[in-house]
């Protein structure tokens, strides 16, 4: 922005957060409560620091309060003040040209003027532009003042001179993945990176819009044009009025873009690739209920809730487990399995903004099936498939913190076969021009569609590297127009139809977790996501794959020592035979009674050690004192108050290794193999590519 003001609001914006500093929310305490909560540095201060303003207290006490300098305390004071005057105003008629622009340069947005006025943001921003108030937009000066900037790095802001100069090839606006966060991160900016260059190859000027100073589409050569903005409707729609593009991209940048396509198409932007009422029906679970229905494709049953008491009924119905999550969210945020009538009741006491237009979903949990997820890209006659995962977790644990493996591991041909035949369907029946994922679960040999995302997902970096094909590259082609069979031809495509066909190296995907920076937060993996990044393992078996990418991760699989188990009553008997191997390995085997009871029955060495409530000796002791290699312990429930919890807890803090779920087991145990063989060696990603029989057209 232009003043400090300005570049505040955007930068609040850019959070995509749900609290407004001037929202009716922001003002509910009492001013006693804001003044204390002001003097503790808590996530949302600067919120608490505009209510206390708007709530009469004096901007010197609230410094002196909040320890925030009293200059960024006047210029919130100022923010909150003409806030006030606006809200005074009887209407939208009542609001002059001076006023609203006043308003637009400190850097309120439509919607917090829309509110301030009691109107709609539709209104307000016709208004705005009937009273001939745009912004503009400046060039970031990248020379400090010493030489004149030739950058195309541009920012808005509400004043005369526009400093965008024209061009004369046809335009492309790609909108990228937002603020990184749980669930969306760099995956999403890889892609929109690597949609830039082709579409600069392809002879198109790529403007990219974004607001993370950290990723790569925001480096000032990436794009022809960079515009550093929220991606909120008003800001994005303000640049796409500004360059008048040939279409916008918003596929690429995961959910804050993709949320932003109907609004867009509405105000008469071109939508590039899958239209927004396609994507609607992917997203709106009742629509794509349909969809599966009019294909007669197999998922899970399942009904929608806009009350608790619905919730009770359609579980009742469907029959527990069930898992419930909110509608159009990303990284399963607020998403749960629940086993009986009281947690669901409880969740949905829990869950916020639960309504008519925002529902519950609930699916009937398919427990212990296989999780697959399959990218595909389709020009709308020709499909090309991107790679079939298999994720080592069950399914109802999120597929960004389950590790994957490409190839597939366990599944069938026949089984892969229907997940591509399902997967061609599902791109026709949408309409899908673009990268389309469809995310399924396999149990008693059935294939079941649990859900399909039309964009690229968070595997498509992952898929591109096992592959060697660009799937980004060629989706951005695709979405202007260019067909499959012209890709390969260029080469940007190989002539093989599936993309893993053909490998004779295994790459295995592992989630990166935060939980040794959050002291107490449970280690339980579930549909929630809670990783923060993701590496890769590659070798010639999975064994190698998977040891390589633990390491990778920051997880030391150790190769002697002991090891501590403790699974729930419904994974006893699966833990024998990895219990079994751990001691034909050389290692000493430690389990609670329950556990250890089902193990000396199947003739397992075991050596029983208290529970943490059952006094001395007890494993958490055993931890701490260095007696422990490794942990392997499943739970069942929620309560952070269990055993399981605090043996967890312990593992963190003491930073050994522990796993949640029996198939993490067995394939850490391979990954243990594979280290005590020494079978582990380093080699280029080309070498491996390199070796994909030419006929399949290898992309290296």
């Amino acid at each position: 922005g232009r003043t400090f003001s300005e570049a505040l609001c955007k930068g609040l914006r850019s959070l995509e957060r749900d609290v407004d500093l001037f929202g009716p929310a922001a003002r509910s305490e009492s001013l006693e409560s804001i003044a204390a909560t002001l003097e503790r540095p808590l996530e949302h201060r600067l919120h608490t620091l505009t209510s206390a303003l708007r709530s009469g207290m004096d901007p010197d006490e609230a410094a002196r309060r909040s320890t925030i300098d009293p200059w960024f305390v006047d210029q919130i004071a100022a923010l909150a003040s003409h806030h006030s005057r606006l809200s005074s105003l009887g209407s939208l008629a009542d609001l002059d040209r001076a006023t609203l622009r006043a308003a637009k340069r400190m850097g309120f947005s439509d919607g917090q003027l829309a509110e301030a006025v009691d109107c709609g943001e539709a209104e307000l921003r016709a208004r705005r532009i009937a009273l001939d108030i745009v912004p503009t937009y400046k060039t970031v000066d990248t020379c400090a003042g010493e030489f004149e900037a030739h950058t195309p790095y541009y920012y808005s802001t509400y004043e005369d001179e526009d400093e965008v100069r024209a061009g004369v090839r046809p335009k492309v606006v790609i909108l990228g993945s937002g603020p990184n966060r749980i669930g969306q991160g760099i995956e999403f900016d890889y892609c929109c990176v690597h949609a830039a260059f082709a579409l600069r190859a392809a002879g198109f000027e790529t403007v990219m819009v974004n607001c993370n100073p950290e990723t790569v589409s925001t480096d000032y050569d990436t794009s022809d044009r960079l515009y550093l903005e929220p991606l909120t409707f008003e800001d994005v729609m303000n640049v796409i009025e500004r360059e008048r593009p040939f279409g916008v991209i918003v596929q690429l940048g995961g959910q804050t873009p993709l949320a932003l396509a109907g609004a867009l198409q509405g105000a008469g932007a071109r939508i590039l690739g899958t239209s927004p009422d396609a994507i609607d029906r992917a997203e709106d679970r009742e629509r794509f209920g349909a969809v599966l229905a009019d294909l007669r494709l197999p998922h899970p049953p399942n009904g929608i809730a806009r009350s608790a008491g619905e919730a009770t009924a359609v579980a009742d119905t469907i029959g527990y487990p069930v898992l419930v999550r909110p509608s159009y969210v990303l990284g399963g945020r607020a998403m749960e399995i629940v086993y009986e009538r009281f947690s669901l009741e409880r969740y949905m006491k829990d869950a916020t903004r639960v309504s008519a237009n925002h529902p519950v979903l609930i699916d009937r949990f398919l427990e212990g099936a296989v999780e697959v997820d399959c990218d595909v890209l389709y020009d709308g006659t020709d499909l090309y498939v991107g790679g079939v995962l298999e994720h080592i977790e069950e399914a109802g644990i999120h597929s960004g913190d389950s590790a994957c493996a490409l190839p597939p591991l366990t599944l069938g041909e026949d089984q892969i076969q229907t997940v591509i035949a399902h997967s061609r369907s599902l791109a026709e029946a949408l309409g899908v021009v673009g990268l389309l994922n469809v995310q399924f679960a396999v149990k008693d040999e059935r294939v079941y569609v649990l859900e399909a995302n039309p964009r690229a997902s968070r595997t498509v970096p992952f898929v591109s590297k096992v592959t060697g094909v660009a799937l980004a590259k060629a989706a951005a082609r695709v979405m202007v127009g260019a067909p499959l069979e012209e890709l390969r031809a260029e080469g940007l495509l190989p002539h093989r139809r599936v993309g893993h066909e053909g490998l004779a190296h295994i790459a295995v995907k592992e989630a990166v977790m935060p939980f040794d920076r959050f002291p107490g937060v449970d280690t339980v993996l579930g549909p929630e996501m809670r990783s923060t990044g993701e590496v890769m393992g590659i070798a010639r078996n999975f064994g190698s794959a998977f040891a390589k990418a633990e390491l990778a991760a920051g997880v030391a699989l150790p190769m002697k020592g002991s090891v501590f188990i403790s699974v729930s009553n419904r994974d006893k008997r699966a833990v024998i035979f990895p219990a079994k191997r751990l001691q034909d390995l050389g290692f000493e085997l430690l389990a609670t009674s329950g556990t250890a009871r089902v193990l000396s029955r199947a003739g397992v060495r075991v050596e029983v050690i208290p529970k943490v409530s059952e006094g001395p000796g007890n494993v958490t002791e055993r931890l701490a004192s260095g007696g422990i290699e490794m942990v392997f312990n499943t739970p069942f429930g929620k309560d952070a108050r269990t055993d399981g919890y605090l043996i967890r807890s312990a593992a963190v803090e003491t930073g050994v290794p522990c796993i949640t779920t029996m198939a993490g087991m067995a394939a850490a145990v391979q990954g243990i193999e594979a280290l005590i063989a020494g079978e582990l060696d380093a080699r280029s990603l080309q070498s491996y590519l390199a070796s994909v029989p030419a006929e399949l057209g290898a992309e290296t």
